[in-house]
């Protein structure tokens, strides 16, 4: 899985400061399935670098399993690159 999961850490090593991409999107990108880029996310070795909290499920909505803290954890980390969330559609 290492090659794969290059790929996808080049990938979201991409996503601008208050932005974010899918996990499909990501996937797309790398050649892969988004179930992959959560697993790889989940053991991202470099959070520093490697802004895994920028990915978000096609909704909108954030992950209840984010790898560093939860989804309070991502959408603080969001807040302070000054990302606003749209509302989600019901």
């Amino acid at each position: 899985m290492g090659k794969i999961f290059d790929r996808i850490y080049e990938e979201v090593k991409k996503i601008p400061k208050g932005r974010v991409a899918t996990y499909g999107e990501i996937a797309y990108k790398a050649k892969t399935t988004p179930r992959i880029v959560g697993f790889a996310l989940h053991r991202n070795p470099d959070p520093s670098c490697i802004p895994c909290h920028r990915v978000v499920f096609k909704d909108g909505s954030l992950s209840d399993s984010f790898a560093f803290g939860g989804k309070e954890a991502q959408r603080k980390k969001l807040e302070e690159e000054n990302y606003t969330p749209l509302p989600l559609k019901m």
